[in-house]
């Protein structure tokens, strides 16, 4: 429950933060201090080649704070046993009664499982959300479409979704 009420703070500093980015200049033009020197000078270079190194930076970045600020045994543990517990419900399909057993059985998981992703999110939420209020400025200022139809939205999100898939493989991420 404490895990809870932390992220739920991180997320209202962090919606206060994106809200009141054009209201007080200091947050917006720290951020722009930071980023437009290095992400937007690879974006200048070439937006492509730029988008993709920034999206796999913070990918990257995301990912090896799920692995190391998570307990991974515990999260394979979890995971094995709702596997289980999935295809015991393939078997009893045809028994509600047994079926809605074992539903419940899985929901039981489901605020450990939470408890245990969510201190990532602690520290990777309020980059994210600067992160992304920099983009907006910035795509604002240089309005591109990605091969012609892709907002800066659309082809971070299926970047980040491909690295994301690659990179935590690659850690062994749970």
């Amino acid at each position: 429950m404490k895990g809870m009420k932390i992220m739920l703070l991180v997320m209202v500093i962090s919606f206060l933060i994106a809200g009141l980015w054009n209201k007080f200049p200091a947050i917006s033009n720290s951020v722009h201090a930071v980023l437009d020197p290095t992400a937007g000078k690879l974006l200048a270079i070439n937006i492509y080649f730029g988008m993709l190194v920034v999206v796999f930076v913070f990918t990257f970045a995301t990912s090896l704070a799920q692995k190391y600020g998570t307990n991974q045994e515990e999260l394979k543990k979890i995971k094995g046993e709702q596997k289980i517990l999935q295809e015991e419900m393939k078997k009893y399909k045809e028994h509600p009664e047994k079926l809605l057993e074992l539903q419940k059985k899985q929901l039981e998981f489901l605020p450990k499982t939470m408890d245990l992703t969510m201190k990532p999110l602690i520290y990777t939420f309020i980059p994210f959300i600067l992160f992304f209020r920099w983009f907006n400025d910035f795509f604002t200022v240089n309005p591109f479409k990605f091969f012609g139809f892709l907002s800066w939205f659309w082809f971070y999100l299926i970047a980040s979704i491909i690295f994301s898939s690659i990179l935590r493989k690659l850690l062994k991420v749970a």
